[in-house]
């Protein structure tokens, strides 16, 4: 669709609801409309500043108007949220004369759509009204907004709980036994890779030493640590141990709240693997079936059935002894909502503590995108995602952490949610941005988060496992970095 912005250059505000309301279309910008086409004109008068989206769209027209009072305009960045907002809510209200059904995230955009509700309970307003304020302000529909406020309540008990310091650590290690045709994480396939394994772990436990130094002289403290991918139970049982004592010598473990693997792949464990991760200390991972259907796994280019998935999960039960995660994706090829419900009964019935409901994201570069895949419509991923909610909460579990990705079917989100007491802290933290995530390994992405200011930097380390161990010094010396954040974060604080 081509945009035309007047009297201002909010162009991601435009893109996010293009994205949103027109999944699918490209923006592209032009001086002239045209018969798919939408012009945002923001115009400031006596009293408000006003926003009016004139939508052309399959020879029908239709357009909407936000305003925002200018005495409330003050400052850049408040100016810049307030003025994007109404940009946003102006293309929303041409679009609803246009299309059949608003979306079930209203005009509600970003990846972290949780953290509006919890300004709004920080700033005093009870459970019911600032419920009623997100279906007001966004046009957000009740189950989401429910939603919403149970995440919220996990991300304020933990921000409650956290103190100066605190900190999470992400290990991540990018191999995997195949690639899924919905896959788009950093990882390499073992068939291809397995000679990289050594040099690659040489390089990552350097990396461990170094940021250890760096966390030890800041006074930082770990409390959960996550190793993540790719698949780390792709390493052999010898070499999942050489990495869990690399990092309990690089870091003090006596504060740690949660140690979390994803074993993910049940084609990669093993009594020997299980036994490893349980002597390591490690308390939760992470068997993901994504579907309990044959003909789906099928479709996504999955080695394993059904049954070595089961398999897998009694194993795990009988020899790691800690909590489980299971994943599953709503929307995948082959799929239906029949077979998901099956598949999400069943994870219920073997009692997981953690069940994380993903919605499938059409990213670019995967074999699903690629390939021009069928997938399952709008109206039944929905379906698969009303069940869910049905079905856990009557079961008892609760939702505890929940973000949205950029092209995802339907325009839904990924949910965690858990058995009372076993949230997951590590996912809490890095989604509602909490404290500081330090990480080391492939395609890991170091998050420094100052919550005095807000004010949030990443790092990141090279992707693939042959850049990252070819690449180690640069890693080894961005790690100055981590220290120039903490003592300008103190400076901030000697100066107000």
């Amino acid at each position: 669709m081509k945009l035309l912005l007047k009297g201002h250059d909010y162009k991601y505000a435009a893109e996010q609801m293009l994205l949103t309301l027109f999944p699918g279309e490209k923006p592209e910008y032009t001086d002239a409309e045209s018969d798919s086409s939408a012009e945002i004109s923001l115009t400031e008068g006596a009293e408000y500043a006003t926003a009016v989206t004139k939508l052309f769209r399959e020879g029908k027209r239709a357009s909407g108007s936000a305003k925002v009072r200018l005495s409330r305009l003050t400052g850049k960045l408040r100016r810049d949220s307030l003025l994007s907002m109404a940009v946003k809510l102006s293309f929303y209200r041409a679009a609803m004369k246009l299309l059949p059904e608003k979306p079930a995230w209203g005009a509600l955009t970003g990846i972290r759509p949780g953290t509006i509700m919890t300004k709004l309970l920080e700033s005093g307003l009870s459970e019911k009204a600032a419920v009623s304020e997100m279906k007001r302000l966004y046009f957000l529909d009740g189950k989401r907004a429910s939603l919403l406020l149970d995440t919220s309540r996990a991300s304020i008990k933990v921000k409650e709980e956290l103190e100066k310091g605190d900190i999470g650590i992400y290990v991540g290690i990018p191999f995997c036994p195949t690639r899924c045709a919905y896959c788009s994480f950093v990882s390499q396939s073992v068939q291809k890779s397995m000679k990289l394994i050594p040099p690659f772990l040489d390089a990552l436990e350097r990396e461990l030493r170094e940021l250890g130094g760096v966390v030890r002289e800041l006074g930082l403290r770990p409390v959960t640590v996550y190793i993540g991918g790719g698949t780390p139970t792709t390493l052999s049982p010898e070499e999942l141990t050489r990495l869990i004592a690399a990092l309990r010598e690089a870091f003090d473990f006596s504060h740690v709240r949660d140690f979390s693997v994803e074993a993910g792949r049940p084609d990669t464990i093993t009594a020997e693997k299980l036994d490893a991760l349980r002597n390591g200390g490690v308390t939760r991972i992470s068997v993901n079936p994504q579907s309990t259907s044959d003909e789906v796994l099928r479709a996504i280019g999955r080695s394993h059935t059904a049954e070595d998935f089961r398999n897998a999960y009694r194993l795990a039960r009988e020899r790691f002894g800690g909590e489980i995660n299971t994943d599953l994706i709503a929307g995948l090829p082959a799929d239906t909502p029949e077979s998901f419900a099956a598949s999400l009964r069943e994870m219920i019935a073997l009692g997981a503590e953690n069940i994380t409901v993903h919605t499938l994201s059409l990213k670019k570069g995967t074999a699903i995108t690629l390939g021009n895949v069928k997938i399952p419509g709008k109206a039944e991923v929905a379906q698969m995602l009303e069940t869910a909610i049905e079905e856990l909460r009557g079961a008892g579990y609760s939702p505890y952490y929940l973000y949205r990705q950029k092209n995802m079917s339907g325009g839904f989100e990924n949910v965690g949610w858990s058995k009372k007491g076993r949230e997951n802290l590590y996912n809490i933290v890095i989604m509602e941005e909490l404290a500081t995530i330090i990480a080391a390994g492939g395609g890991a992405s170091t998050k420094l988060v100052d919550t005095a200011s807000g004010r949030i930097e990443r790092i990141f380390d090279y992707k693939y496992p042959k850049e990252y161990i070819e690449g180690i010094e640069k890693t080894l010396a961005d790690k100055d970095k981590i220290r120039k954040f903490y003592r300008e974060a103190e400076n901030e604080i000697q100066d107000r």
